[in-house]
């Protein structure tokens, strides 16, 4: 799953919503925004936590001289080494994190449901917002068929219409 930023806060208030309103959780109507806004840090602490990792990544492998095709592998011995979550992860990790953040938040005042309900409902909203990130790229190489194949020109045009198409569908 990859997490955008712009998202981040239409996750949080759905995971409050859905578990609030099927009865998991109790969360009174003026602690919904800080109940949610819990959530919103820890979506944010992880983004901040992936985005080191990506600087690591490439600091390792400008430093080692490693080519970018072997980004993948670096990327996932360094995540490791973290103990940081990537990829089919990374949803699961936040479903734990926002599990663990009900059980000990001002906000939320009772916890009805068991943790296994709660992480399978979590990961439905959270799996709500997934994107289709090979949909997005179609599209942008849709947009710039008619620039040269491997040219430097065409990653340059696709890179713009990338950015155009996340911001199209409200990504960035």
């Amino acid at each position: 799953m990859k997490l955008y930023r712009a998202r981040v806060p239409q996750i949080a208030h759905a995971v409050i919503e859905r578990l609030t309103n099927d009865g998991d959780i109790e969360v009174a109507g003026p602690d919904r925004e800080e109940a949610a806004s819990d959530l919103v840090a820890i979506l944010e602490s992880y983004l901040h936590r992936d985005n080191d990792l990506r600087e690591a990544v490439r600091d390792e492998m400008e430093r080692k001289n490693i080519p970018y095709d072997h980004y993948g592998k670096v990327k996932g011995a360094i995540a490791e080494g973290w103990g940081h979550p990537t990829g089919d992860e990374v949803d699961r990790f936040l479903a734990r994190q926002f599990i663990e953040n009900f059980m000990i938040s001002n906000f939320v005042g009772e916890v009805y449901t068991d943790d296994r309900e709660l992480f399978k409902k979590i990961l439905d909203v959270v799996a709500s917002f997934d994107v289709d990130e090979r949909a997005l790229r179609a599209e942008a190489e849709e947009r710039i068929k008619n620039v040269k194949e491997g040219s430097v020109e065409r990653q340059d045009a696709l890179n713009r219409a990338l950015r155009e198409v996340r911001k199209r569908h409200g990504l960035t």
